[in-house]
């Protein structure tokens, strides 16, 4: 299998290997000078409290919101 490296270094992988990695949002990449080597990263503890928070709906700013209020009652 090939992969290819566009004008802007992005390197675009097979869907046959994808495939296998479904649920990987991250590669941990390192290279021994002579290939390249990417590892799925797993999906930790705070990747599944990203998650949720996703599925309640919380934003950037209730969190912001949340930050002002418990400020304002020190």
């Amino acid at each position: 299998m090939l992969a290819k490296m566009t004008a802007r270094n992005r390197i675009t992988l097979p869907k046959e290997v994808l495939s296998r990695f479904a649920e990987v949002e991250y590669f941990d990449v390192s290279t021994d000078g002579a290939s390249i080597t990417l590892k799925p990263m797993p999906r930790n503890g705070l990747n599944k409290v990203w998650a949720h928070i996703e599925r309640l709906g919380i934003t950037e700013q209730d969190v912001s919101d949340a930050v002002v209020w418990a400020r304002e009652r020190e």
